[in-house]
């Protein structure tokens, strides 16, 4: 390879890197009460981080260092931007060393789902609230590959835009079982999308239970 050859590949390298990191930037770290606490990485879905704030707060407050993404920002990036993610929540100003966890919502819920569960050097648990799956047609033997304990809250009166749908939910439970993956669906009858506090569709009782699993799953995966 010539010089010019190389410091051409070399630019090119230093623009891809470039543009992941600025897709990872993070939206917002919201410090735990203690001041420092293990990581998790929360990934918004199609409304943003502010539709989410909640929810984060929520996870903040058990005592958890929780680094906001828009997941809006890490579409077609095939998961670069994510892990890009990961590595930069791993030095946040609040964080512990470690692992950390993913808590995705809707579209962001979708892509930790689909990437960071197959991230076991960098993840303890992948929790999902009502992720997009509908491109998990796009990707043969999926859940086969899954590394990381997964667990995924969906309603089973999901019905946006197709794209998070129960039969798909069921059929990677189902996929999951046979493969013995680590992976498990929690389902609530009646309930819609969003159901999250100031979600179109919130739902106070789903939202409780899905809350207190999730606190339980963090818990355990942290050790704590």
């Amino acid at each position: 390879m010539t010089n010019s050859m190389f410091r051409l590949v070399s630019a090119a390298a230093l623009l891809a890197s470039l543009a992941w990191a600025s897709t990872a930037a993070a939206q917002e770290e919201i410090a735990p009460p203690q001041g420092k606490g293990r990581v998790v990485v929360f990934v918004s879905g199609m409304a943003g981080p502010k539709h989410d704030k909640a929810l984060a707060g929520d996870i903040a407050a058990l005592g958890y260092d929780v680094v906001v993404y828009d997941g809006r920002k890490m579409e077609k990036e095939q998961g670069e931007a994510l892990r890009a993610g990961v590595e930069q929540a791993q030095q946040m100003p609040h964080a512990l060393p470690g692992k950390v966890a993913l808590v995705g919502v809707s579209l962001g819920g979708g892509y930790s789902l689909a990437f960071g569960s197959r991230w076991p050097d960098l993840v303890a648990v992948d929790i999902v609230w009502y992720p997009a799956t509908v491109f998990l047609k796009r990707m043969p033997g999926f859940i086969a590959r899954v590394r990381v304990p997964v667990l995924m809250f969906a309603g089973e009166a999901d019905n946006f835009e197709n794209c998070c749908l129960i039969g798909t939910a069921r059929s990677l439970a189902a996929d999951a079982a046979v493969v013995k993956a680590p992976f498990e669906l929690i389902t609530y009858p009646g309930v819609n999308h969003d159901f999250i506090p100031g979600g179109m569709n919130y739902n106070a009782a789903a939202y409780s239970d899905a809350f207190a699993r999730t606190a339980a799953r963090l818990k355990a995966a942290f050790g704590d």
